[in-house]
């Protein structure tokens, strides 16, 4: 699963649009690439453990403000698109979220040793 949130937008959005003899992302992919929110953490707690600072790696997970203007735009364009933007946004808040337990209960493993 790609990690930037704009390509993660522009896959979703073609996938929603894409029929099944397109060849192309479906919604079922879409809905299968969303399901794993722990698997994109373990990629980023894994850059973690290879000394990666967690500040730039939660700024690699959570989406941008300015990212966030762009798909609102989007939305007023294509209001089709609100599900699969929500969808994303709520994705990285979730694997943030487990990102941020990782490495919470790392540094506290490492103090205790």
């Amino acid at each position: 699963m790609s990690s930037n949130p704009e390509t993660l937008l522009s896959q979703a959005l073609a996938g929603a649009a894409a029929g099944p003899q397109s060849g192309l992302n479906t919604p079922d992919d879409a809905q299968s690439d969303f399901a794993y929110p722990q698997r994109e953490a373990a990629f980023f707690y894994g850059l973690f453990l290879r000394g990666h600072s967690p500040e730039e790696l939660r700024r690699d997970i959570a989406v941008p403000p300015d990212v966030l203007a762009r798909w609102t735009r989007e939305i007023e364009r294509r209001p089709e698109a609100r599900d699969v933007f929500n969808r994303i946004v709520e994705f990285r808040r979730h694997v943030l979220a487990i990102f941020d337990s990782l490495v919470t209960s790392d540094t506290r493993g490492q103090r205790v040793q």
